[in-house]
This record gives C-alpha cells, structure tokens and sequence, in this order.
C-alpha cells in the first residue's frame, strides 16, 4: 500500500460543495467541518460485510483518504450483505471491487489498496498512515493484532462485530485513558470457548447496520462532535429489536504492549479456520505432472462460481462452488469418489481452494488445495 504524501486542503471544490451542500448546512459539521472530513485518512480493515457499509459511507461522508486491506475475492454468497459488490465483480478481489465502486460514487476520495492479510510484519507500517482504524474482520487473532497496534501508535480504533441478527459497536484506544479490547476481552474466545469466527449465520442488514454505526462513530472522532462511545458498548439485537449501552473500564494492565514480538504466537492462531490443522498443499508443476500421469486418479474440483467456470476451466475438472460445499449431495459424491480418487481443490489463485481444503477436512475427507490456481496452473499448461 503506497499512500501519498499528506496533502492539506483548505478549500473544497464545486463538486464537493454541491455534493456535500446537506452536511454544509449542519451546524455541526458545516464547511469547517467537510474540510475536516476532506484532511481525514481512514483505514478500513476488511472488505466483507462490515467493511462493506464501512467504506460506501466513508466515501459518501466525503472522507479524502480511504485504505482498504484484504486479500479475499468476491463470491456470489457474499453479495447478501457484501453490498459494495455487485454480481458482475465476482471472482475479482474485493479491494478492486471496493475500490471501483467507490470511485464511482465519490470520485474525490483517494483509495489506497493492499492484497495483503495484516500480519505482525506490516501492522504498524500500514496503520500508522493512518488517522483512524476501522476493525472490520472476522477473527479475533486479527482483532488483537490491530488493536495492539493502535496502542503502540495511539490510533482510535473503530470496532464492530456481528452475528446472526446481534451486533456490538465500540471504540478504542480514543485517549490514553480509553480501554481496548483486551479490557473486553482479556483472553482470545479461542481460550475460554466464546464462539469465534466459526461458520455461523448473519443477516445482511445487521452488517450494514454495524457498520454505518462505526462510521457514525468514525464521522465523530474526527469532527470532534458528540457523544462518542469510547468506554461503552453499544449492542444491538435486531431480532427482538432490543439495544442497549454497557460501560467498559480500562485497566492499565490492558496497555503495557510495547512491540508486537509480545504476543507473536497468538496474532498467528487460526481460529476461523475449520479446524486448527495445516491443509495440504501442492505447486501447480507437481500437480500437472501428477493429473498427466494418473488422471483417472484424480478428483480436481473447481470452487469457482459457475460463471468463472463457464468461462475457462481445467478439462476434467467438475465445478462445486465453495458456497455449495457443504450440501449434503455434494458432499456424499465426494466421500465417495474419495474412496477411490485423490481429491484436489482449484480455485483461481488458491485462496478459496485453501477454504474449500479446510471445509473438506472438517468432514474428514482429505484433499489438497492447488497453490497459485488456474492461474498458475494455465501459465504451465500454455508452455
């Protein structure tokens, strides 16, 4: 992620003083304020379900520097509350999907991009670029590591999580005397059985809820205005149409994170995996020369949707999106054709065939994901 030079504006242009005249007119946030939201960088932690609402209000709230980091693409399972993503951008990544949409619909805002997962090496060069974080991942391992991170640079971090029709909305780290996560959460729910980022159900509005809330919260912090939930949780339940505000205390223990080598081993948990075990992997070299010997041997199952398969797909491949994985008459064939065949799993670059491996391990049924996918895969196949 290269992120320009800190640039200050003290005037908006035509565009954004048509565009914004509904916020000039606000006493709290008038041209002062616009100007303040045009200076601000917010950096958006994931581009799922959250980050989805996240990053379409930030970029209509007229936010001038937007990150966006993830390193997932687009399926059609994630349009029922991915709403930045379209049907059209399946198969894309979601940073480019983000990014373009955004574009479009404030062309003003500039969106720096990193195909990357935050890791304990980039965390801080990538966060501290930025004014405010915004949390919007999936699994706590990651939700410890960015919250760690903003401690060491003194970053507000905007937090939001859901499940089903329930979501909690809060922030961090607002001032030295603000509590964190680790005051939430003093241990991973991975230790004392909280369910984590396990496969469960959601209800796409609840993510869009959330996450305009965080940027309600975000919108706030940087204009200075209003009540902003630092030291309170505010929790939804959409279902029974519930909401209530709880009060968290920072104990200073909570803070003594001085680098991130502290807890090296726990940022690198893999709690949102189908289990806690290594999947198997093969280069695509060893992989075609093993399907041109034996490819009567051989289970290859493409995760893509069926339009990328329609599309382009290896010969003798069959086509199981990821997202119908888990059906009962999918996975019967494949217990079964295991029993004669080595399973492989293929997707376009090998993320979603390292899902489908853990979804397959779950169920016992061994297989091996295709690093680098079609696209590596074709390149040898072309020479």
């Amino acid at each position: 992620m290269t992120v320009s030079k800190d640039i200050k504006f003290n005037f908006l242009n035509a565009d954004e003083q048509e565009r914004f005249q509904k916020h000039l007119t606000l006493k709290e946030i008038g041209n002062e304020g616009q100007l303040k939201l045009k200076n601000s960088s917010v950096l958006c932690i994931g581009a799922g379900g959250l980050g989805s609402s996240v990053l379409i209000y930030l970029a209509a709230a007229g936010i001038g520097k937007i990150g966006i980091v993830d390193d997932d693409h687009v399926e059609k399972s994630n349009l029922q509350r991915q709403i930045i993503h379209e049907s059209n951008t399946i198969g894309e990544l979601k940073i480019d999907s983000a990014k373009e949409r955004i574009k479009r619909l404030n062309p003003n805002s500039d969106v720096f991009t990193l195909n990357k997962r935050i890791t304990s090496e980039n965390a801080l060069e990538i966060i501290r670029e930025f004014d405010v974080i915004c949390d919007c991942t999936d699994n706590f391992s990651t939700r410890y590591l960015i919250n760690d991170t903003c401690l060491i640079l003194n970053k507000p971090l905007v937090f939001g999580s859901v499940q089903g029709f329930e979501g909690q909305v809060s922030v961090f780290n607002l001032h030295k005397s603000s509590p964190n996560l680790r005051d939430l959460l003093p241990e991973s729910p991975s230790k004392n059985a909280v369910q984590s980022c396990a496969e469960y159900g959601v209800v796409g509005v609840s993510t869009g809820l959330i996450g305009i809330l965080q940027v309600n919260e975000i919108i706030k912090i940087i204009l200075n205005k209003g009540e902003v939930l630092d030291g309170k949780i505010l929790v939804f339940d959409l279902l029974n149409m519930n909401m209530k505000k709880l009060h968290l205390k920072s104990d200073q223990i909570n803070k003594r994170i001085k680098n991130l080598s502290q807890f090296i081993d726990f940022y690198s948990e893999d709690e949102c995996s189908e289990n806690n075990n290594k999947i198997k992997k093969i280069n695509a070299n060893e992989f075609n020369n093993l399907y041109k010997t034996i490819p009567s041997k051989i289970l290859l199952i493409d995760v893509r949707e069926n339009e990328e398969f329609n599309t382009f797909s290896i010969k003798g491949s069959i086509s199981i999106p990821l997202s119908h994985l888990k059906l009962k008459p999918e996975l019967e064939f494949i217990q079964k054709e295991s029993l004669i065949k080595e399973v492989f799993t293929i997707c376009k670059s090998g993320k979603r065939s390292e899902k489908a491996s853990k979804i397959l391990s779950k169920f016992e049924i061994k297989s091996r994901s295709i690093e680098g996918g079609i696209e590596k895969l074709n390149k040898i196949l072309c020479n």
